[in-house]
């Protein structure tokens, strides 16, 4: 199985707009699921961590779980994110398949697992 990383905006200006974020990010996962890929959602991961350690921990923490992964998916708005955009370049440095979930990326990224799983 594939593990697919999932970015996209995690702040926003208030709590509601940091759960609906998460909430984004899950309902994706929730599709990369049923494409029989494990979905890796560090939104969901650290949510009640807030303020616990410095911003540049969590980045550092979730640029090293992107390496670990076969795939990214870009969610809507990851360019309104300064961490999403940070995971992009990573991606795009370790020469990851990336795809964009608002632009029929799921579509593709499915076809892309059912390749990958046929090939294996």
């Amino acid at each position: 199985m594939k593990h697919v990383y999932i970015a996209g905006p995690y702040r926003a200006t208030t709590r509601w707009g940091v759960e609906c974020n998460i909430r984004i990010a899950e309902q994706h996962a929730m599709m990369i699921a049923r494409f029989n890929a494990i979905p890796i959602i560090p939104h969901a991961m650290y949510r009640y961590f807030d303020g616990t350690m410095c911003d540049d921990f969590w980045i550092a923490a979730t640029l090293s779980i992107l390496k670990r992964c076969d795939v990214i998916v870009m969610l809507p708005n990851w360019k309104d994110s300064e961490g999403s955009k940070l995971e992009h370049e990573q991606a795009e440095a370790d020469g990851l398949p990336i795809f964009y979930a608002s632009e029929g990326g799921m579509r593709e990224l499915q076809k892309w697992l059912e390749s990958a799983e046929q090939a294996a």
